[in-house]
């Protein structure tokens, strides 16, 4: 039931996405220097995030492959020349939060042998911040169990947290009229990082993107 009722929002984040390439972008590419942790995630990680979201009310469904034409509204990206990208392989799960209620997804994209990018999609409604401690508790895990638990030792782009990454996209997109906010964080072991917040008619999506 809760997969059902969250397709629509998948399909909304792949017209989303492409709004950030016409209206405001903010991008931070610190130097981040290299580290040990060098996490080659895997699709059987989606279990650590389950457990790990677990422990804060929020459940996570089981994956579900997505191999035909569709994939591209669960797993699709633009690269550094803002070409859009898809993957050959995706999964995705459902969020339901401790009221029930669907909030979003988690997907993972890219060949049967390994993903190469990882992508948490919440709806927020009717309000910016109606789901704010679910979007940070997601991002947050997803960042420690895809890319690395660094965060505080590295502080990129000047931030001490996830956290407070968060809150400073949600300070400048409330400032913005724009449709779109987008921040990269490059080099956190190795990996990209893109947080977008769009608007859609009713609702806020909140998006992370990892990507190898």
């Amino acid at each position: 039931m809760n997969k059902i009722i969250l397709i629509p929002i998948l399909i909304v984040i792949a017209v989303a996405t492409s709004l950030s390439l016409y209206s405001f972008s903010q991008t931070m590419q610190p130097e981040v220097k290299s580290t040990p942790y060098e996490i080659d995630f895997t699709f059987y990680d989606i279990e650590k995030i389950q457990s790990n979201l677990l422990l804060h009310g929020i459940i996570m469904s089981s994956p579900v492959a997505i191999t035909d034409n569709t994939i591209k509204q669960y797993c699709t990206f633009f690269d550094d020349e803002n070409v859009r990208r898809t993957v050959d392989y995706c999964t995705t799960t459902a969020l339901v939060n401790s009221d029930g209620n669907a909030i979003g997804n988690v997907n993972l994209g890219g060949t049967t042998d390994g993903p190469t990018m990882a992508i948490a999609i919440l709806d927020s409604s009717p309000f910016l911040n109606s789901n704010e401690n679910e979007v940070k508790i997601v991002f947050q895990t997803m960042i420690e169990t895809l890319v690395c638990d660094c965060w505080e030792k590295q502080k990129p782009g000047g931030f001490e947290s996830v956290n407070a990454w968060i809150d400073a996209a949600e300070e400048k997109y409330a400032e913005s009229s724009k449709t779109t906010l987008k921040s990269e964080i490059s080099g956190l072991d190795n990996k990209k990082l893109i947080l977008e917040i769009t608007s859609t008619s009713e609702s806020y999506l909140w998006t992370l993107i990892i990507l190898k």
